[in-house]
């Protein structure tokens, strides 16, 4: 199956009130992990691409090549989409020439009138190659590849006028954070959610941050319009965690050498366990 843009994935998501995970590559293991997950349970799913993974593997080209491949070789079946994540304006460009079929800008960081006319250009462009695209309004807490917010919520009427440019799907902050929630995080503003989806009517929203969010949370979220929900730290903490335990008690020194191959494999099968926790919160599993 070729990729698909999330236009598609994310109506359908919304429509039914579940969610489709996005879940963060960052090498050949995590992507496979993921996607034999996916196939399993019959879900769609999202391969988000930060530019900080791009580039550590070694280009967006690269890549893109590696994950049509993947999906050829492991014969998936399954709504696949290829997702730039926290773009910035040169990278979806660099994503885009590089063959993803969606892209995230994020202009949230412009103010609300530069916001717009980058976004503009960009779903015109988009528009023409069939891909979709995620914009934002209003910062997500935390950190996500070296860019730091501050958690703004964002404003709904500057959300109506990113949303009426045509994009495909919308991240909007609503208290929500990249990585770990600090114990005195109060919540999701769920009056601001609803406030939102009332202004932006029946386009998707997103939910970044999905790590630590509570189920109860989660699921009000979805309820609420929250289509795509993204999941990155859980992933990587449970990697580091099951290969941490792993070289602890020294299985990978059996005589034999560095085995690439059995060192990761405790790892991938974390992250495949959370990917299936997550699946089944956001109801998308057997919705492919």
């Amino acid at each position: 199956m070729a990729l698909v843009s999330l236009k598609v994935m994310c109506e359908k998501a919304s429509k039914g009130k579940y969610a489709v995970g996005q879940f963060n590559i960052n090498n050949l293991e995590w992507t496979k992990s993921i996607l034999q997950t996916a196939q399993e349970l019959k879900s769609p799913v999202i391969l988000g691409v930060s530019e900080g993974a791009g580039k550590y593997m070694t280009g967006f080209k690269t890549v893109a090549d590696m994950v049509k491949a993947m999906i050829e070789e492991l014969n998936i079946t399954v709504p696949v989409a290829l997702h730039l994540d926290h773009g910035t304006y040169e990278g979806c460009y660099k994503c885009i020439e590089a063959g993803f079929s969606s892209i995230m800008f994020d202009g949230s960081h412009f103010a609300i009138d530069e916001n717009i006319e980058k976004t503009k250009e960009l779903v015109a462009v988009c528009a023409k190659k069939g891909l979709s695209l995620e914009a934002e309004v209003g910062s997500i807490g935390g950190e996500e590849d070296g860019v730091v917010g501050l958690g703004e919520c964002a404003d709904p009427d500057e959300c109506k006028k990113i949303a009426d440019l045509g994009i495909t799907i919308l991240a909007a902050g609503i208290g929500n954070i990249h990585g770990k929630y600090p114990a005195n995080w109060t919540g999701l503003r769920f009056d601001v959610l609803e406030k939102i989806k009332k202004t932006v009517g029946d386009m998707p929203l997103v939910l970044h941050g999905g790590t630590g969010i509570p189920t109860d949370m989660i699921k009000k979220a979805i309820s609420l319009g929250v289509a795509k929900i993204n999941v990155n730290t859980e992933c990587q903490l449970a990697f580091q965690e099951a290969t941490r335990k792993y070289i602890e008690e020294g299985k990978d020194l059996q005589g034999k050498g560095f085995d690439p191959r059995k060192l990761l494999a405790p790892g991938c099968e974390a992250i495949k366990k959370v990917v299936k926790e997550k699946m089944e919160i956001f109801g998308s599993i057997g919705k492919a």
